[in-house]
């Protein structure tokens, strides 16, 4: 593990960001549109949205670069640009966070499927290293491999990562079976936690797919099975459709009246996800002050 990770961990709970789709939406991102392409056209916005969350006080702020692998991005017109988008992410982030927070760039899920046929692990790998390597030439201090179904294609994405010699943070997310304690693919907080570790990341996690509530037993069920620092970004509870729009009930005062119980549980890394916000950022830290 690098020096200043283990020296970070050692000061106690660690507040990550929130979500960033939303808040690159109220900065005029429209519907459809791809946010890793907004590195390059709207720096200053996205740029925007990592300082809101650091000002909150994150002292990890992601990139905005959860999509930018070829694989992702091959019905863009940025597909070519995949290196371009994923150096800027980190550059961006970096300016924002200063010297107040670290930079973990994130690699999502390529939207392909293993078990269809719809990639192969050859392609999947290819996508991921390009991905990862940029990430690391870019400057980032560490890599999240994040909101990961199928554990197959997240052991590739995590290669990449490691292959570039930085931190690497490992996430699931779980949002199937009756207590929405399953990845779509039913692998359990349990089986997730052992895939990962073997694999010898340095913190394991899961995000987005559940609440914060429901994150208190997968985080529970993770330090049972791991000795590994855990990672939890929950949404704000589960989204509903409301007259044509998703919406997010949980308030930021609510999800931080879960801390508690989440650190009690095993989180090292706490921070939110989808519907999500810096005012949900900033309620955990006022919680943690308490």
């Amino acid at each position: 593990m690098a020096a200043w990770l283990d020296e970070m961990l050692s000061s106690g709970p660690i507040l990550t960001d929130g979500a960033w789709g939303t808040e690159l939406q109220a900065r005029g991102l429209a519907l459809g549109e791809m946010p890793d392409a907004w590195n390059l056209s709207h720096p200053d916005r996205v740029e925007a949205v990592a300082r809101a969350y650091v000002d909150a006080g994150s002292r990890v702020v992601l990139t905005n670069t959860f999509r930018a692998s070829r694989i992702a991005l091959e019905n863009h017109p940025e597909v070519d640009r995949v290196v371009e988008l994923n150096r800027a992410g980190v550059a961006i982030s970096k300016r924002a966070a200063g010297n107040d927070a670290r930079v973990f760039a994130s690699i999502g899920p390529s939207g392909k499927l293993l078990l269809s046929g719809g990639v192969s692990k050859e392609q999947l790998a290819a996508s991921f290293y390009e991905q990862a390597e940029a990430l690391c030439e870019g400057g980032a201090d560490a890599i999240v491999v994040e909101t990961m179904a199928d554990l197959a294609e997240a052991e590739i994405a995590i290669e990449a990562a490691k292959a570039t010699g930085l931190p690497v943070v490992a996430c699931m997310v779980f949002d199937s079976g009756k207590h929405k304690d399953r990845t779509a693919m039913g692998t359990t907080a349990t089986q997730a936690a052992e895939a990962l570790g073997a694999l010898d990341v340095d913190v394991i996690g899961a995000n987005c797919g559940n609440g914060i509530e429901g994150y208190i037993p997968v985080c529970a069920e993770y330090a049972a099975a791991s000795d590994k620092p855990i990672w939890i970004k929950a949404n704000a509870g589960i989204p509903e459709l409301k007259n044509g729009e998703v919406v997010y009930d949980t308030t930021a005062e609510e999800f931080a009246d879960f801390l508690p119980r989440l650190i009690e549980a095993g989180a090292t890394f706490v921070g939110g996800c989808c519907g999500t916000s810096p005012q949900f950022i900033q309620a955990l830290k006022d919680k943690l002050a308490k």
